[in-house]
Formats: C-alpha cells, structure tokens, sequence
C-alpha cells in the first residue's frame, strides 16, 4: 500500500504494510492487544511485518528507545492477533488495535522491557483511547491472553502494574505466594475446577467448563499468570492463582455503552 499520514503526531515513521483488510462489518476496535516482537532485532520484525508474504502485520512497532513507526492505519484491519478469542469474540483481528513491543522474546533471550519503550507503549496506548472513544481497561490484553494456546507474548517480564498506574489495563496486586487453600493441578477432575474454568471464562478467556484440569485449562491458567501472577508462571491453580483470579473479577470495570 501507498504511504499515509500517520493516526498520532507521537509516532516517529510509517512504513506500510501490505498484510490487511477492511474490519469485518466496519467494526470498531474497542480492544488493544500487545505483543512483543520474538525475532532478534526490531527491524527484522519490521521488515517481517511488511513482508507481503508473511502475511502478518500490526497497526504499531515500538522499538527500546520509545520510537513508534506506524505499519497499518487504524482504521483498518491489521493482521496481528491469529486464531484467537475473548469474552466470545473469534475475530478479534477487526475488534483490536495490535501494538508489537519490540523484544527478542522467550526464544532469543528474553529480555526486560526498558522504561523509556514502556513510556512510548503508554502514551500510545493513551493517544488511541482519546482518539477512539473509550476503551474498557478490562480490553487491553496481551496475546497470551487471546491466544493462550500459541502464544506467551509479551510476557512475564511486561510491567503491566506499570500500565495500570498510568490508567491502561486492568490489574490487581496479585495475591501472595505460597498461600493456605485449595490448590488443583492438571488431571484433576473435580467441582473446583469447574469453577476455576468458569471464573476464567466469565473475565473473557477462551475456555470451556468440563470439569477436567485439562492441556487448554492448563494453557488458559499459565497464560493467566503470565499477565496477572508473573513471580510464579507454572500452570498450577494455587491459591495464589485463584485469589487473584477473584479479585479481578471483583474489581472488572463494567462494559462500557
């Protein structure tokens, strides 16, 4: 595609890419997922995600030092979230805004996320929402979130308490570890778990209520604790994991009209 005036006057550069199409049914996006990039430097992402035969893209990069280049318009629908799912949505492609983080990710030496990209991550995030219309804290998610069965990104390392601080996302302090109570591990089948899953899925995970720890239930908990749990990320329902589980639920920010 031809170039285009960027959607925000924070972003540095445009380069287009030609992986994208027009949202499904003129949706709005009303959703933010964040990725990190995965590959060993930001602009063999860039090129990845420009690159007409990886059919892949995102509306933004944003690279350590906080520069943020525009790929796809907003208004568009960028290619970035796969097969996914939240709170009942398959599509979430035509839903969402996608922002990569730039960041070698878990196969090429994970890597904390600096301050001054974390900054840039905010006030993009802060300049769509003005831009957009509100969006629910509870719709900014990561794509483990949406994708919990193909994906850890962006991770345990992202500061989301960070975000949260600055008004983007929804987060709670997580409960401490190691506490008394109830713990179910994999395998397990059991009234418990059928509550586990059905917490799950009411804060919007793609998960079914069979009453079995399962491989998805696994999956769905380790990508729980990836966003909301991060001192311990091994797929166990703790206690730990369950209390703050609750407290998100308790404290949800109502759908916005």
């Amino acid at each position: 595609m031809s170039t285009f005036p960027p959607d925000s006057f924070i972003v540095a550069d445009v380069m287009p890419s030609p992986n994208h199409d027009e949202r499904k049914q003129s949706r709005a996006p009303d959703m933010i997922v964040l990725h990190y990039t995965g590959m060993q430097t930001g602009e063999a992402a860039l090129a990845r995600l420009c690159a007409p035969d990886s059919q892949v893209s995102s509306h933004y990069v944003v690279f350590e030092d906080g520069r943020i280049v525009q790929c796809v318009p907003e208004e568009l629908r960028a290619w970035h979230a796969g097969v996914s799912s939240w709170a009942g949505e398959t599509d979430i492609n035509s839903c969402s805004i996608g922002i990569e983080i730039v960041n070698p990710g878990h196969e090429f030496g994970y890597s904390n996320f600096p301050l001054r990209q974390i900054a840039a991550v905010i006030s993009l995030c802060k300049s769509i929402i003005t831009r957009r219309g509100p969006i629910s804290s509870a719709r900014i998610l990561g794509h483990s979130d949406v994708a919990p069965a193909r994906k850890q990104d962006p991770g345990e390392k992202f500061p989301w308490d960070l975000l949260s601080e600055s008004g983007i996302g929804h987060w709670v302090r997580p409960a401490p570890l190691n506490l008394d109570g109830a713990s179910i591990k994999p395998g397990e089948r059991s009234e418990l778990v059928t509550r586990l899953q059905r917490a799950l899925r009411g804060y919007g995970y793609g998960i079914e209520e069979t009453g079995s720890y399962d491989e998805a239930t696994f999956e769905v908990v380790t990508a729980f604790q990836r966003h909301f749990r991060q001192a311990r990320v091994d797929g166990l329902a703790d206690a730990s994991t369950m209390l703050t589980l609750r407290a998100l639920l308790e404290t949800r920010p109502a759908p916005l009209a």
